[in-house]
């Protein structure tokens, strides 16, 4: 099986940026983890900036992916653009974030993209990305 792991903005500086709420870990080496924890799963990575690359990534990776564990960071909260193509594409999508989206900023208790998520998964760190792998790998 092949899961596309899908980062929005800012999580390149994950291990830097605020890591009172995001940790003290890059993604590059809790992905590298994640693919010795589950070498029998074909894992790609994307992460991106910017919105349209994000829209692109997710319907890419759906013709070539059978699962996709989405975290789109603040574009959650933003992004129509990106909660069509979650609910345009035919393939499985968790939503993921590092931090209890809800226990944080109010803007942040909404997302455009739950309603077409397979689930949600918030506020365990990057072992979310983890369970969310957990998850895809016991849905038909």
């Amino acid at each position: 099986m092949k899961i596309a792991i899908i980062n929005g903005p800012n999580l390149n500086l994950l291990g830097q940026r605020q890591p009172e709420v995001y940790g003290n870990e890059g993604f590059e080496g809790y992905f590298n983890f994640l693919q010795k924890a589950y070498s029998n799963v074909e894992l790609e990575y994307f992460q991106s900036n910017i919105e349209g690359e994000l829209v692109d990534a997710v319907q890419n990776f759906a013709k070539s992916c059978a699962r996709i564990v989405l975290n789109a960071a603040a574009y959650t909260h933003t992004s129509i653009a990106l909660a069509d193509a979650v609910a345009a594409v035919k393939v499985s999508v968790i939503e993921v974030h590092i931090s209890n989206v809800h226990a944080r900023e109010a803007f942040r208790h909404h997302s455009y993209i739950s309603p077409y998520a397979a689930g949600v998964i918030a506020g365990f760190g990057l072992d979310g990305y983890r369970l969310a792998i957990e998850g895809l790998l016991k849905k038909n």
